[in-house]
């Protein structure tokens, strides 16, 4: 029996268990497994452990969608997540390769994927409270915001989730070090049942803009 000759239920079970390339491997096979792969019931989930994964045309973004997570574990998150102005000419050119992934990406989700309930962002240094606050407003139903070492989420961000999270149940703010104890209070006094969870974020020293003695240091530094 060839795979083509299974019925379309059968086939998306099929596809759901493999990863995201070689599902894509697969719909070049024929017209019918294209048909398949383009099909949003089989991407109610995704998942990407690098930020170069986001530039890839193997998954379907959708109304279908429900469960978005982006994880970079690197030793390039450490580089993204110095102060711009601490930075050397080198370090810059290694997030400027990057820098605007995430927030593109996350456009594409807030016009594709209304019905998202679930996102987590680890490491992803470049995020902004701007992209999150339109996250929150054009997905209505999101329950659950994870971030993690996300180091250009401030106060902002909670103040977006008090204003257009209703369906909001978690949010978690872990290791985010510009956001301050003041803006917790805020949060936790505007949305008591929210589950709020802000691991070390509130005792983390925030981004401060350079002084004359900082910039002064700033050019003693390697470049």
């Amino acid at each position: 029996m060839h795979i083509t000759q299974l019925n379309r239920e059968c086939l998306l079970h099929l596809f759901s268990f493999l990863d995201k390339d070689s599902r894509k491997s697969l719909a070049r096979t024929c017209p019918q497994l294209q048909d398949v792969f383009e099909d949003p019931a089989l991407w109610p989930l995704l998942h990407f452990r690098s930020l170069m994964e986001l530039k890839k045309d193997n998954f379907l973004l959708s109304p279908a969608l429900r469960s978005l997570s982006i994880c970079w574990y690197s030793s390039r998150v450490q580089v993204c997540s110095i102060e711009d102005w601490l930075k050397s000419a080198f370090q810059r050119s290694i997030c400027s390769r990057h820098e605007s992934l995430v927030n593109d990406f996350l456009l594409q989700v807030c016009d594709r994927c209304p019905n998202l309930a679930s996102v987590t962002l680890s490491g992803c240094g470049h995020v902004t409270d701007d992209c999150l606050a339109c996250l929150l407003r054009c997905c209505p139903r999101l329950r659950a915001l994870r971030l993690e070492n996300c180091a250009r989420v401030t106060n902002l961000t909670l103040a977006a989730v008090a204003a257009h999270g209703r369906a909001l149940q978690t949010l978690h703010v872990d290791f985010c070090r510009n956001v301050s104890a003041a803006g917790l209070r805020r949060l936790r006094a505007a949305c008591p049942r929210l589950a709020l969870r802000a691991e070390h974020s509130a005792a983390m020293i925030p981004d401060q803009l350079p002084s004359a003695s900082g910039t002064a240091l700033h050019k003693l530094l390697p470049r």
